[in-house]
């Protein structure tokens, strides 16, 4: 099965400034793909190329086999969008949201009806069905963003940030609502700055930063390759640092604490308290976080 998106050496400057470095990479049918990295990465507006409704400057795209350059209206049809803003009409209801948005689809009003009503059932809304906008919290917003971009029944579904500004609640409905849609065989393109989203949604991730692609590959491998499966953290002391140089244990220095990575942490742990006498110590499993802060780098960006 041929993939749905495929890039190659892409790129997309903005007078001198290149957003999108010549990068390359591929959606696979059914595959649930996330592109992390800070703001100013690449991820958004790597989106928008993909999305037709930003011109590429270099390289190649295909979106189901076609050049978004000349055929964006065929491609369009295909697509469903989450944008980052919530961009809803507020002249009208969460019911009438979905069936004015299936107009552009020309989706007979009968059937557009019938959808409107199955979608809001799937995002947990029904009760807010003839409520206006206005009315609706953040999280209930987002979630009727979702459901409109699935009013067209999409072959390939593009979330840029899905749940941004949610409290821990209305996420986890989102995510819910994501791996059903993901267990029927949808394709998802995501981006998002939380971690364990990723880790929970996405088959594979790409990792990018300043326009570029750093990493890629399934989470759990990434994370496996790149730290280990667990983090051993101490206070920065120099008797800990002689007995992980002594063990030869992959460590890093991060202000006043050491992480070391590794697949021991009970032998890691014992070496620096019986061999160096310190005890402050705590040992967790390596999470995705770990991975991205180890590529990407821990300095504040704006």
């Amino acid at each position: 099965m041929p993939p749905v998106v495929v890039a190659r050496d892409l790129v997309k400057q903005f007078g001198s400034f290149t957003a999108v470095d010549h990068i390359s990479f591929d959606v696979q049918q059914g595959e649930v793909l996330g592109f992390l990295g800070p703001n100013g990465a690449g991820k958004t507006t790597t989106m928008k190329m993909i999305e037709c409704v930003s011109p590429r400057t270099n390289g190649t795209l295909e979106v189901f086999g076609m050049d978004p350059a000349t055929r964006s209206r065929e491609i369009k049809r295909l697509l469903g969008v989450v944008p980052q803003e919530t961009n809803l009409d507020p002249d009208f209801t969460a019911f009438q949201n979905l069936t004015v948005y299936a107009r552009y689809f020309d989706i007979p009003r009968e059937e557009a009806e019938a959808i409107a009503e199955k979608l809001l059932d799937f995002v947990q809304l029904q009760e807010k069905r003839d409520v206006p906008i206005e009315k609706l919290s953040g999280g209930m917003k987002r979630r009727l963003i979702l459901a409109r971009a699935l009013v067209n029944r999409p072959q390939l579904l593009i979330l840029d940030e899905p749940t941004i500004g949610l409290d821990p609640q209305a996420r986890h409905v989102i995510w819910e609502r994501l791996r059903t849609l993901q267990d029927e065989g949808n394709t998802i393109l995501l981006t998002t700055h939380y971690m364990e989203e990723a880790a929970r949604l996405c088959d594979r991730i790409v990792i990018m930063d300043r326009g570029t692609i750093l990493k890629e590959g399934p989470p759990a491998a990434l994370v496996q390759e790149m730290v280990g499966s667990s983090i051993v953290e101490a206070k920065n002391d120099p008797r800990a640092i002689a007995c992980l140089d002594r063990i030869h244990a992959r460590y890093e220095v991060i202000g006043d604490l050491i992480q070391v990575y590794t697949d021991t942490p009970k032998e890691v742990a014992s070496a620096i308290m019986d061999g160096c006498g310190v005890h402050q110590i705590t040992a967790r499993p390596a999470t995705l976080e770990d991975v991205f802060l180890k590529i990407a780098g821990r300095t504040l960006r704006e």
